[in-house]
């Protein structure tokens, strides 16, 4: 592994790569710690230690943002949101390609389809860069409209109106920034660009939960008074390391189908033959968690308000409990949502009838099975099948860091690395990087992180 990464820097263009990308990712951390203009740095750093002793929001809509921020929206910084709005855009395109037949059709048209899709996408960035900059906006003005407990002083300073129209212009301008940068590192760096800058940002966050673990098991507690001894953290760290080889597991795993191909002569080729299609366990990625913290960013702070009110029933208050992060209602809802989004993703990305009729036209078969709708029938049952073993296995990976966060009292920062979207995206970005890095090192003869690192050979530098 270690001959490996020489490797990497034996290489020019793939050093210049690394380089390059290195050089994206100090730019994109620069810009999430530098306030944004209006901002009461010293009144948020007061208002943020208290909700987070209050634990507040805990796991809810401000730290889900958080997260894929890379801790910016902490500081209220110029990238507080981060690249989440154009996640956001892209999983709405993709959702509306099969529903909307210009799109479908255009996505089938190859690279100048795709790139007027990516245009698409951009613009509903754009779009959602805008409604999501006015939310936190006017959050920091007023953050008991949210649910959250009113601030001593003002976070803001100066006029409202132009703190509002100040902070959408800012933010949306990082964002876009943020989004080209993303698609730099995928042109000219190592690949998958937005997803290591998202990666890159929860993992900034690592060194601060280590030392909260270390500080916590030399205290003897947890911040909130609950015992915490030094054999909990060994324990910590080795259920650590199974539940990562667990995601990377679920990650990597898929159902071979076996194929035949008509043997055939291409010039002075022979194709055909006996192959297989893998059908992905984990189909949807880490969709149906995203997609069920979205939903569930709202019943809490909608609980919350209606509590709030004057001669307010005890009921929501026992509602926005029961909805908070770890909270028995909360809990339920995120694993049946998780469940549900799951097949839904698959249904509509995995289309069997033409997966069959395309099967059809090379002249392929799956041994056994009829060509034509048998065969759509048997992948249909096949990836429900498998769909449904990696649903349940995303399920119990989700609400992992929500039991740690409830049961053991380990703060959400920390808890959010032992399973759930974070180590999902870690391990699904480092190991696509990886393999990124094995192909440069292959195509110039050199041994990559999957094997042996030994080189082969010193020629293609």
């Amino acid at each position: 592994m270690l001959q490996a990464f020489i490797n990497t820097l034996k290489v020019k263009d793939l050093r210049n790569r690394l380089m390059f990308t290195a050089l994206i990712i100090v730019i994109v951390r620069f810009a999430s710690s530098i306030p944004c203009p209006g901002v009461d740095p010293a009144a948020l750093e007061s208002f943020m230690a208290e909700l987070s002793a209050s634990s507040k929001d805990g796991g809810g809509v401000l730290a889900f943002i958080d997260l894929f921020s890379g801790g910016a929206l902490t500081h209220f910084a110029l990238g507080a949101l981060g690249i989440m709005p154009y996640i956001t855009a892209s999983i709405i395109v993709q959702l509306l390609v099969p529903v909307i037949p210009t799109l479908e059709k255009m996505q089938r048209e190859g690279e100048n389809g795709r790139q007027k899709l990516s245009q698409y996408t951009r613009y509903l960035t754009l779009i959602v860069c805008v409604v999501q900059g006015m939310m936190v906006a006017l959050a920091m003005i007023n953050p008991a409209k949210i649910g959250l407990p009113q601030p001593n002083q003002p976070l803001f300073l100066g006029n409202e109106q132009v703190f509002i129209l100040m902070t959408i212009l800012v933010l949306t301008t990082t964002t876009m920034v943020f989004t080209w940068l993303g698609e730099q590192i995928t042109e000219r760096g190592i690949g998958n660009g937005v997803s290591l800058i998202i990666t890159i940002g929860i993992v900034s966050r690592l060194p601060q939960s280590v030392i909260e673990l270390v500080q916590m098991a030399w205290n003897g507690q947890t911040p909130d008074g609950t015992s915490f001894k030094p054999v909990q953290l060994l324990l910590l760290l080795v259920v650590f390391c199974v539940v990562t080889a667990a995601t990377i597991m679920l990650s990597q795993g898929y159902r071979r189908v076996p194929i035949q191909m008509i043997r055939k002569t291409v010039g002075k080729q022979m194709t055909g033959g006996a192959t297989y299609m893998p059908l992905k366990v984990n189909f949807a990625n880490v969709m149906p968690i995203i997609f069920a913290g979205a939903i569930l960013m709202l019943p809490e702070y909608m609980f919350r308000y209606f509590a709030s009110q004057p001669d307010a029933s005890t009921i929501w208050n026992s509602l926005a409990l029961s909805f908070q992060n770890g909270g028995t209602g909360y809990m339920i809802a995120y694993a049946l949502l998780i469940l549900a989004f799951s097949f839904f993703w698959v249904a509509n990305q995995f289309n069997p009838i033409q997966i069959a009729d395309n099967l059809k036209k090379e002249g392929a078969f799956i041994p056994g099975i009829s060509p034509g709708q048998p065969t759509a029938d048997f992948l249909d049952t096949a990836m429900t099948r498998v769909t449904a073993g990696g649903a349940v296995f995303l399920m119990a990976l989700a609400l992992f860091p929500m039991f740690l966060y409830s049961s053991f009292k380990i703060p959400f920062m920390v808890a959010q690395f032992f399973g759930g979207t974070s180590l999902l995206i870690m391990v699904g970005v480092v190991l696509d990087t990886m393999s990124q890095l094995e192909s440069h090192l292959t195509m110039r003869h050199y041994e990559g992180f999957l094997k042996s690192g030994r080189l082969r050979s010193r020629s293609g530098n």
